[in-house]
């Protein structure tokens, strides 16, 4: 059955959006979430909108963990998320860097934010609407890729995230 219907989402950034950035975080006990995230996700969850994770992940190429590590991480963001009622519904990451050390990895590609494969990539699996779909990040790359990709940009910079997806994803 094909559906004509569109998806609407949030593309949620990782590191200093829904954790504390610390450098090449790749292992869960690691992992700190920031204020409000968890409930931001559910948040978008309960008004229908999916919550799918963009991630750029240079550690890759830098050759400082492999892909698995990446993929261990969200898995475990959504057991705990799981605690809750909330879930991210995918996982798009970057392992690419211009620079990097592991030949497989090192190159210019068109996923790594502010570039906008992942974005594209995500909106053609889940046929979603862009013009009814947001980015949330905390960097300039993070709005310049929402803003390449046609989708409205959530800058988050400090506090609880809850409060700042709640200021725009309104339905």
């Amino acid at each position: 059955m094909i559906t004509t219907t569109k998806s609407k989402a949030v593309f949620f950034d990782r590191d200093g959006t829904l954790n504390v950035d610390i450098d090449y975080l790749h292992r869960p006990e690691d992992f700190i979430w920031i204020e409000g995230a968890k409930e931001a996700i559910k948040y978008v969850n309960d008004k229908g909108y999916l919550a799918i994770l963009v991630t750029n992940q240079s550690g890759v190429a830098r050759g400082y963990y492999p892909e698995e590590d990446i993929k261990e991480v969200y898995d475990w963001m959504n057991k705990d998320l799981a605690k809750i009622g909330a879930h991210l519904d995918a996982l798009f990451y970057c392992p690419h860097h211009p620079q990097g050390k592991i030949p497989a990895y090192t190159r210019v590609c068109s996923c790594r934010k502010p570039d906008t494969g992942m974005l594209d990539a995500a909106c053609e699996q889940f046929n979603i609407d862009r013009s009814q779909s947001y980015f949330v990040g905390d960097s300039n790359t993070d709005w310049e890729c929402a803003q390449k990709a046609g989708v409205a940009g959530i800058r988050y910079q400090s506090g609880s995230l809850l409060s700042c997806v709640k200021a725009f994803v309104i339905e």
